[in-house]
């Protein structure tokens, strides 16, 4: 291992024993908290970097009413019901939201958790058979484990933190365990919780809401009196409602202000609740769903919760994004592809849907290797006797009487014309007309002797059965030991309903959809581990599962299914607000669009689909000659800039949930390309001159516009800013290209 300097050996967690506070704290963060009276922990900080706490912040005391003791303490000044805490239990006098419910054999649901002690280590915990935030070195990280007792009975909580010592993190999870002689049924079980006693400070709360085709749209709401909560119920992190937050304040803007972003690691069942309490304090509950949750825990037992990532800046939404960003880049994302540039591809999906042919889909490849496209995916209805959505789900071998040169002979076809060979799969679901449910009937999730809801004519696996998983992880792995794949698509299109596993007894039918999700994180991690070389591509109806937990196996997601450009800006602009754009695939297709039919410019879509992981969704062979132009152009220049989209510093500039126009950019790392987006939804008679500043950018720098030749020094770019072009007409884009130049060029041009 490589020496490391004495000042990356400084500590990251210290605890005053006098004070009994621990301070996390590195060059950008603190986050403070101590053990108040009796041994309750109690939440003092989360921020900006403090360089020494001197103990001065008291939680005042004050008797209030119907504000009760602390159970063994006589202070009524002194009450849970106030008090900022790090973990609730329930019961002890506080009546605001609990981070953990039990059960216990005799029916009560009291649990008074007190400090019981701690450890420092350094690296990070792993949670397994689960998703999470790694490090790559011990010395990138220190973790901290509070270990809190109820205090009557043997049931622990140990709270985990570890903080980057380079990053602007926390990243925060719960073990709870039974040592008592008794079993407990754990009713709720959060991942953190976190309170803040100056509600002004963060009075505004950020979500993704959406539905199918419409994810991940830009919700900024008031934290007001009451109960609110961000939640999904189907059994993925869903389109809905992504399990992704921000808090904020009324003051904070994309570059200026406070925010701390709240992603939950996990694909399930999620639920982010904010309490405005009686005296306007908050606070922030995350982790699993509590509905239609229940775990048993026997004596010995544990339960681990998925982990959160709390992001903070000082620097505005766009600094939250960044650190986030890089995170989930740097330490999410794994294996062969996490920092590899992403092919162009094209997907047969909506060029042919389910009719099409070997010598259909050569005809594709042809085109697409002419255009320089450098992937084919061949999309749903290759398996089975798969002509429509009503069959063949559970069966994953090819459709020979459909392919007359056979699966093989299709990726053999698309390799020996240079281009990666894809291919789509929905592994977690059976159709009733099908091989598998014939044959296992039993592989299903359904109540014996109740006919089970049906969605898009399919059903669920249910995958907290290893036999089941087991039988389809055998079909996947025979047909990529048979053929050479560079790239799967993972698609799941239907929610969960008829929660049931007839593997589980009566009392434990609470536990299906965890152990559901832990059986595809199971699978899922097999067979991206032993097929390493594959390009695994997240999707569930589009964007129904995009969250961090996948990112963890597969570092891209399909974002939409929707794939109409103009609504397409505000999905991208909304997702970007928590996940990198290297995770965001994103296609031009044909028109009229097949979700909205609507008709814009070959240029628009290409515009807007190059904010992401680059590709066409369209038949290649019924472009026009002028078209075919247009798209190799396009290819060949997503090839110049692809590094920087995918990887270099990604800003949002102008909202387009707030008004006519949007704006993002792109900076590579270096500083020296730059890709500016523009633009403009609506026409009208008397347009305003929009103007736009750039930010990121190197002062002293000058940049060249590459297709005007226009020079600008990169001050100018960022202080006096450009006009967005005088569009003509509904839908219209831009994007203009940046490249840094030496000023003996600028001299040169001059003189010319």
């Amino acid at each position: 291992m490589r020496p490391v300097n004495e000042e990356r050996r400084a500590t990251l967690i210290t605890f005053d024993t006098n004070e009994k506070v621990f301070h996390l704290t590195n060059q950008k963060i603190s986050y403070l908290f101590q053990v108040e009276e009796s041994d309750i922990l109690a939440h003092i900080y989360f921020g900006k970097k403090i360089q020494k706490y001197h103990h001065h912040k008291k939680y005042p005391r004050r008797d209030r009413g119907f504000s009760g003791n602390v159970p063994l303490n006589d202070d009524r000044s002194y009450s849970k019901d106030t008090l900022p805490q790090e973990y609730s239990g329930h019961g002890g006098m506080d009546y605001r939201l609990p981070s953990i419910m039990i059960r216990r054999e005799n029916g009560s649901n009291l649990l008074d958790l007190r400090y019981e002690k701690h450890q420092i280590q350094k690296g990070k915990l792993t949670l397994d058979g689960l998703p999470q935030a790694y490090v790559k070195e011990e010395n990138e990280a220190e973790t901290l484990i509070v270990t809190l007792k109820d205090r009557q009975e043997d049931i622990y909580v140990d709270l985990a933190y570890t903080i980057y010592r380079d990053r602007a993190i926390i990243t925060r999870s719960v073990k709870v365990r039974n040592e008592s002689e008794s079993s407990i049924m754990l009713e709720k079980a959060a991942s953190f919780q976190i309170d803040f006693t100056n509600s002004g400070r963060f009075d505004e709360v950020i979500a993704l809401p959406g539905a199918h085709v419409k994810e991940r749209q830009l919700s900024r709401q008031t934290i007001s009196d009451g109960i609110k909560s961000f939640e999904s119920r189907r059994g993925t992190s869903s389109h809905q409602m992504n399990s992704f937050i921000v808090l904020t304040n009324k003051y904070t803007t994309e570059f200026v202000g406070e925010a701390i972003g709240i992603h939950l690691v996990y694909s399930g069942n999620h639920s982010f609740e904010i309490e405005k309490d009686q005296i306007n304090q908050v606070r922030l509950v995350g982790g699993i769903n509590a509905y239609n949750f229940s775990w048993e825990l026997q004596p010995s037992d544990h339960f681990q919760t998925p982990e959160v990532i709390l992001t903070y800046s000082d620097q505005g939404l766009n600094g939250m994004s960044q650190v986030t960003h890089q995170l989930l880049q740097e330490r999410v994302a794994r294996g062969t592809h996490q920092y590899q540039q992403r092919p162009i591809l094209v997907n047969n999906w909506e060029a042919t849907y389910f009719d099409f042919t070997s010598k259909k889909i050569e005809a594709i490849v042809d085109e697409a290797k002419t255009l320089g496209i450098e992937m084919f995916v061949l999309d749903d209805g290759w398996f089975g006797k798969r002509d429509s959505d009503q069959s063949s789900l559970g069966d994953w071998f090819e459709y020979q009487e459909k392919l007359t040169r056979g699966l093989k002979g299709i990726a053999d076809y698309v390799h020996q014309k240079g281009l990666k060979f894809g291919l789509w799969i929905e592994p977690e679901m059976i159709s009733i007309d099908s091989k598998l449910y014939r044959t296992h009937p039993e592989f299903m999730m359904q109540e014996p002797n109740r006919v089970p809801a049906a969605s898009r004519s399919q059903h669920v696996l249910d995958f907290t059965q290893k036999e089941v998983r087991m039988a389809i992880e055998k079909q996947l792995r025979q047909l990529l030991d048979s053929i050479e794949i560079d790239y799967i698509k993972w698609d799941m299109n239907r929610s969960l309903s008829d929660v049931y596993s007839a593997s589980l007894g009566k009392q434990n039918q609470g536990e299906v959809m965890h152990r559901y999700v832990l059986g595809l994180y199971e699978m899922m991690g097999n067979l991206t581990k032993a097929y390493p070389h594959i390009l695994w591509e997240g999707c569930s109806g589009g964007g129904g599962r995009f969250d961090a937990g996948i990112l963890h196996y597969m570092p891209q997601s399909w974002t939409s299914d929707n794939t109409d450009a103009v609504e397409r800006i505000n999905i991208q602009y909304g997702t970007s607000l928590g996940y990198p754009i290297s995770a965001m695939t994103a296609h031009v297709s044909a028109v009229p669009n097949h979700q909205t039919g609507r008709i814009t410019r070959l240029k628009t879509r290409s515009d807007v689909a190059m904010g992401g992981v680059f590709g066409y969704e369209l038949d290649l062979t019924k472009l026009s000659a002028d078209e075919k132009v247009a798209v190799k152009t396009q290819v060949d220049f997503y090839k110049q800039i692809r590094q920087t989209v995918q990887y270099g510093d990604f800003y949002r500039l102008k909202n387009p949930f707030e008004q006519n126009i949007a704006s993002w950019e792109f900076v590579s790392k270096d500083q020296n390309e730059v890709l500016l987006f523009l633009s403009r939804r609506l026409a009208n008679a008397q347009p305003d001159f929009h103007e736009v500043c750039l930010v990121g950018l190197v002062p002293e720098k000058l940049y060249k516009n590459q297709k005007t030749g226009d020079i600008y020094s990169g001050s100018e770019l960022m202080t006096v800013g450009i006009y967005f072009p005088d569009f003509y007409g509904d839908f219209q884009t831009e994007l203009i290209h940046f490249i840094s130049i030496d000023k003996g060029e600028e001299v040169n041009e001059s003189n010319d």
